[in-house]
């Protein structure tokens, strides 16, 4: 995956260094983190967007994001898609796993899918509290969920 910072600005290292540096600095900094993983989709013709974000957090103290876009033309259900935006978080959350721990900050996978039934992303709900729940992750969904709902929606637009 292509990261960048909210600007537009390519990672000028790994996701990996980036990520563990903006860590290290924020903590010497005195902020308590939270880092808060999500990634949405939108459909555009034949092709599909998927947009995937980091939030770090400061508590009381703001936050920023690193992102991440990808496109295919595959052709998949509203099920499949919102699967596959899961995936994407849990494999970001995993591979930054071992940095999290270091630093002992606190993660969420954040999912684009309704609780509420009447919304078509409901479909997904189960599978994807699953998958998460059942990597080990902090699981949330909307409304509670703006890593993907608000922040990689913006991006994937």
């Amino acid at each position: 995956m292509d990261w960048r910072k909210f600007n537009g600005d390519k990672l000028p290292l790994s996701l990996d260094n980036m990520v563990e540096n903006a860590i290290y600095r924020e903590l010497e900094l005195g902020h308590r983190l939270k880092i808060c993983i999500g990634s949405d989709s939108q459909v555009k013709g034949k092709l599909t967007a998927f947009a995937s974000v980091i939030v770090f957090l400061r508590e009381k103290n703001g936050g920023f994001m690193f992102y991440a876009l990808e496109k295919t033309n595959a052709k998949m259900s509203l099920k499949e898609r919102m699967i596959r935006e899961v995936s994407n978080s849990v494999q970001i959350a995993y591979q930054l796993c071992p940095i999290l721990d270091k630093y002992h900050v606190e993660l969420e996978v954040h999912a684009d899918i309704n609780t509420d039934p009447g919304f078509k992303s409901n479909v997904a709900l189960k599978d994807a509290m699953g998958y998460i729940l059942g990597m080990g992750f902090i699981f949330k969904a909307k409304p509670e969920a703006f890593a993907s709902s608000y922040c990689a929606d913006r991006m994937v637009q």
